[in-house]
């Protein structure tokens, strides 16, 4: 049997949230003045005793895990699904040792190599060469090792060209390439990776799959954080879903996706956001996604038009800009992709400053009986993600456009596969 490499007990983060007193009309300056008084003396008796700073008037307790208990044995390559807030990230933290827990204890046997953020223990006034020996170090390995893996680093990063370049001047495209090639190549025996992952290109992504799986196969551990589920059925064994903190199951990476689909169990056929919520840059943003139907209420129909509408608000206008999103099937496999500029260039729809309205039509008879999901994006065409999301967008849908009888007397009202079109047959 597998030794155990990873061992959470009674795992717990508390954090400490301030709010401001909402419940008076009227605030004068002296009020003002004392509450400075009395946060600055607060704070400062905070900072004495080694505590959280809080700015508020109320103190709110908040648990982002609590009593997490689990395992993971060498060689295993475990996924963390869960939505956003459910605390992976917290728990990853506390994996890497960069965040001490509030209850719990967590066993590490082996060395952890993390890839948390864009950047994650690289000096901004460095170059990538000197980081790439910065890093190696940091992780605790020799100069020699770091030497011998040094031209596999560099051209799995493909920054061989800027490798003597301060990292500050490097995309954050850069950036991940180089971290995640630390990381990866120095033969960690654990190796943490998060949803970071989503800030490099399609290629490199799968060039970074890919390895993850040298790495396991290798007999080192990985954990891998990943809103999408395609790659984490892909790459790990078993998986671990969190909700609200807490840890809801670990099982086969099957059952724990089908578990965390079932957890969203609504439609969200609309999400809007306000102008300071909207994903996106300086560049455009996403104000809001919706899938209609004429006629259909929370679910539709597959005999008819599909509409799927995004709101786009434009503030710089660039030649390459790229609208479009990609569809999961019931299983969370990707479907298709699509986009603006899919068709010839006369046809794309015409972008401007300010607020855009598109519409991809999907045709009717395309759609089989279940639950399918939109991930929206922008980008320059693959250069560079402006908005790069997870399955967002979720709807139902019911198969009733066969027009055979071999259709209707499905029993479970679906059609075997994904989809369920419809073709033409001729006969010469």
């Amino acid at each position: 049997m597998s030794e155990v490499v990873i061992r959470a007990e009674g795992l717990g983060k508390k954090y400490f949230i301030g709010h401001q007193s909402s419940n008076e009309s009227y605030v004068s300056l002296r009020d003002v003045v004392a509450r400075t008084v009395e946060g600055f003396v607060r704070s400062a008796k905070d900072m004495y005793n080694g505590r959280q700073l809080i700015n508020g008037d109320e103190v709110e307790e908040f648990w982002a895990l609590k009593d997490i208990n689990f395992e993971v044995k060498r060689g295993d390559v475990v996924g963390i699904i869960g939505r956003n807030g459910a605390g992976k990230s917290t728990l990853l933290k506390i994996l890497s040792r960069i965040t001490e827990p509030s209850t719990g204890r967590v066993v590490l046997d082996g060395r952890v190599a993390s890839l948390l953020e864009v950047g994650t223990g690289f000096h901004p006034e460095l170059s990538g060469r000197e980081n790439i020996y910065l890093n190696g170090a940091i992780l605790g390995m020799r100069r020699a090792e770091i030497k011998r893996k040094f031209d596999e680093i560099v051209a799995f990063a493909e920054i061989d060209k800027f490798l003597d370049t301060p990292v500050k001047r490097y995309s954050s495209g850069m950036y991940v390439r180089l971290a995640f090639a630390v990381a990866a190549h120095l033969e960690p025996e654990i190796l943490v990776v998060d949803e970071v992952l989503a800030v490099g290109d399609v290629e490199f992504q799968r060039k970074c799959l890919d390895k993850m799986k040298d790495v396991a196969g290798g007999g080192r551990t990985v954990l891998f954080v990943s809103h999408s589920m395609p790659a984490v059925r892909a790459l790990c064994q078993s998986s671990i879903l969190l909700a609200r903190g807490s840890l809801q199951c670990f099982d086969r990476t099957a059952s724990v996706i089908e578990a965390y689909l079932q957890n969203n169990d609504a439609n969200h056929c609309t999400i809007v956001w306000d102008e300071h919520s909207a994903p996106g840059d300086d560049t455009c943003r996403l104000r809001g996604v919706s899938v209609t139907q004429e006629g259909a209420s929370d679910v539709l129909l597959s005999s008819k038009t599909v509409c799927i509408n995004f709101e786009v608000v434009i503030s710089k206008l660039e030649r390459d800009l790229n609208i479009g999103f990609y569809m999961s099937g019931p299983d969370m496999s990707t479907l298709w992709w699509s986009h603006h500029s899919d068709d010839s260039p006369e046809f794309w729809p015409k972008l401007t400053i300010g607020k855009n309205i598109l519409t991809c039509l999907l045709p009717a008879g395309l759609l089989n009986t279940g639950r399918y999901w939109i991930a929206p994006c922008i980008s320059n065409h693959g250069r560079r993600w402006i908005v790069n999301m997870p399955p967002t967008i979720c709807f139902d849908a019911i198969l009733d456009h066969g027009r055979s009888p071999y259709w209707t007397s499905l029993s479970d009202g679906r059609r075997q596969g994904q989809l369920a079109p419809i073709f033409t047959w001729k006969k010469k």
